[in-house]
């Protein structure tokens, strides 16, 4: 494989390299910081051009080699070091979303779990404690958890059955999803994140919307059915088969446990199946 291209380059101030991002049409120039790897590569791509990304095909990153006058497959162990173009290329053809889970590369989204809504949602009582059970196993399991909460000055906080103890980040929004841009740095500290599990209200508007931003940006989300819910059991049901329509994972909190300890050797499987029996 070529040696990467040298390119004399003394504008790095603040450990920045600029890059220039090229995807199907499209070419946006950026910056990353000096030593970015393929994770943080990718996940600036599908930042930049998450809306118009199938995030169910498979993809290389190819840099651009002045040696060979064309774009080249990026070297492995590939690090950042200095001013370069980048492309991101389909390889394949669609493929089905496996809904794989790890620790490591999983964040929890918990979605406007609001005193306000207590009366208005149906089997609110439930989702709390559901919701609840998914925080304890994101503190047990070392996962990342965004909050947000919509327009708390008219809808109150996050209700206080919900120990937000170590949460990554809690957010007032007006928007309904949460895909904010606030959210989306807090992504980017996360090293190699690909799926989001996503609980909270209501379905069929925070909770979809929420869903379908996610996907457009190339990562797979993990909806807890047992934990979301509306005012209407029909806006519920028909937003959970949209969402499941369009190849987002519709599952359960237990499920969710479970496969993130993979395995009953698992140093943090007791916990996990005393948190499942309410112990």
């Amino acid at each position: 494989m070529a040696e990467l291209p040298q390119v004399n380059n003394n504008n790095n101030s603040g450990g920045s390299v600029p890059v220039l991002f090229c995807f199907s049409v499209f070419a946006r120039p950026s910056s990353l910081p000096l030593g970015s790897g393929y994770e943080g590569l990718v996940q600036k791509f599908v930042l930049l051009y998450g809306e118009h990304i199938d995030v169910r095909r498979k993809f290389v990153v190819q840099l651009f080699s002045e040696e060979w006058g064309q774009f080249i497959d990026l070297p492995k162990g590939f690090l950042l070091s200095e001013k370069c173009r980048l492309r991101l290329v389909p390889v394949q053809a669609q493929m089905p979303t496996l809904g794989n889970l790890l620790p490591s590369s999983t964040v929890f989204f918990c979605c406007d779990m609001q005193e306000r809504f207590r009366p208005a949602i149906k089997y609110f009582g439930d989702i709390i404690s559901v919701g609840q059970r998914l925080l304890q196993g994101a503190r047990i399991l070392g996962i990342p958890v965004i909050v947000t909460e919509q327009y708390p000055k008219g809808l109150g906080s996050t209700v206080q059955e919900l120990d937000l103890t170590g949460t990554k980040l809690v957010l007032p929004k007006t928007k309904f999803s949460m895909v904010l841009p606030e959210v989306e740095a807090a992504l980017l500290d996360v090293p190699g994140v690909r799926s989001v599990v996503l609980f909270g209200v209501e379905t069929h508007v925070c909770i979809q919307q929420t869903a379908l931003d996610l996907t457009g940006r190339g990562l797979e989300v993990h909806i807890v059915s047992d934990a979301t819910s509306s005012r209407s059991m029909m806006d519920r049901m028909f937003a959970l088969e949209r969402l499941a329509r369009a190849g987002i994972i519709v599952t359960t909190s237990e499920a969710i446990l479970l496969q993130l300890v993979a395995d009953k050797d698992h140093p943090k499987f007791k916990e996990i199946q005393n948190l499942i029996k309410g112990l």
